[in-house]
């Protein structure tokens, strides 16, 4: 045989084990328990087996920069339809464009949840801005006693019912941390092409069904939407514990998990981004701003994740049309093969993000975009640039530390 239909065959072999050995990753049925929406009808009761017993939830939102979505976020916080109390704290992160006072006038003569607006200045040293934030909020909503800490990024939007869904479900089945990915905005070419790889891809990596498992084989958590147990937050000793970490909601996973925590990751039905990412240079900076972070800065974990992209998402497509044009069957239908398993689990992605099915082959081109973005990442830190993002750059951050 060819040695292109060595790899091939290695593809398709990889691409089996990933199709039924991976936590079914490419399902997207993990959703809120079916409890959770009983509870939040008020058909059910507490796991406590007192009825109707909402506890006490602050909703901590830090923010830089972001008076272009906030008229698109916040309103669906305040409007939130939540039967216990519960308030929301905005931090602003040194904005320069008047997001604070912003959030204050369309809280004005709002008559939904009240809206405390507040700023800690610049973050101190050891401290990325996001996680400064989160600490100042945070400590204030301690203050006030609430039993969990709703933890929600400016450009996320809720629907009425969200925040009774995700308490339904932290108390229904005993959780400590809930987290929903929001399903970003899937508007322009770019994002049609992009975004929902970006899910898959994570999903991939942590397998939803592995990390809410009894005995769970991964750790993660979406860091747009995590609804938390301030006593877990306590026992974890968040913020702090992750102050350098840019990959942030990975880190408090593995913080509450530490602590002895139990956590659930789904894919958000009632909460959506609204942020915009018309363009290619958008959607580059945000993932190259954390690629490198996520292999630990290791050029030994870059070399091999580069290999094992061009392995599992490029050989396919072109061990098949090498393989036909050169009369190399072997590699025609070990590449073909794999390209199609390929294909055919990135459908239920798309779907969830209401796309054409036409996209599915694409997503070698796609996986070549994001073997760039990690090299780009990479040659970025070791140029001291590091992870930069609305105007800070962090030279060394830490993915998600351990200690």
């Amino acid at each position: 045989m060819s040695t292109l239909a060595w790899f091939a065959l290695g593809s398709s072999v990889v691409w089996g084990w990933l199709l039924l050995g991976q936590g079914f990753f490419w399902r997207t049925d993990q959703r809120l328990p079916p409890i959770a929406r009983r509870h939040a009808r008020g058909e059910t009761t507490t796991a406590a087996g007192a009825e109707d017993r909402w506890p006490q939830v602050a909703v901590v939102v830090p923010a830089r920069d972001e008076a272009g979505v906030l008229p698109l976020s916040l309103p669906s916080l305040l409007a939130q339809d939540y039967p216990g109390l519960a308030d929301v704290i905005l931090v602003d992160d040194g904005s320069t464009d008047g997001t604070g006072r912003l959030a204050a006038e369309l809280a004005e003569g709002y008559k939904g949840l009240p809206l405390t607006v507040v700023s800690p200045g610049e973050p101190e040293r050891g401290w990325t801005g996001k996680l400064w934030a989160l600490r100042h909020g945070m400590a204030l909503a301690r203050a006030r006693g609430p039993e969990f800490l709703l933890l929600t990024d400016a450009d996320i939007a809720h629907e009425p019912d969200s925040l009774r869904l995700l308490v339904s479900a932290a108390v229904e089945n005993d959780l400590d941390l809930v987290s929903q990915m929001a399903r970003l905005r899937v508007t322009s070419p770019w994002e049609r092409l992009v975004v929902p790889a970006f899910v898959y891809f994570f999903a991939q990596l942590y397998p939803f069904r592995w990390i809410n498992r009894a005995r769970p084989l991964a750790t993660a958590a979406a860091g747009g939407c995590v609804l938390l147990r301030t006593a877990t937050a306590d026992a974890a000793g968040v913020p702090e514990a992750i102050r350098q970490a840019v990959i942030d909601d990975v880190s408090l996973a593995r913080a509450v998990r530490r602590a002895g925590g139990r956590i659930w990751l789904g894919l958000a039905e009632r909460v959506d981004s609204v942020r915009p990412y018309p363009g290619l240079g958008e959607l580059w900076r945000m993932v190259s701003r954390s690629a490198y972070a996520q292999l630990r800065h290791s050029p030994l974990l870059l070399t091999g994740t580069v290999a094992g992209l061009v392995l599992v998402y490029l050989v396919p497509p072109v061990a098949l049309v090498a393989g036909v044009l050169g009369g190399d069957p072997v590699a025609a239908w070990a590449g073909g093969a794999a390209w199609a398993v390929m294909a055919g689990t990135y459908a239920p992605m798309l779907r969830y993000y209401r796309q054409q099915l036409w996209l599915a082959p694409l997503l070698p081109f796609t996986a070549f975009l994001y073997l760039l973005m990690t090299v780009d990442s990479a040659l970025r830190h070791h140029r001291g640039v590091g992870a930069a993002w609305k105007g800070r750059t962090y030279p060394r951050p830490e993915a998600a530390p351990d200690r």
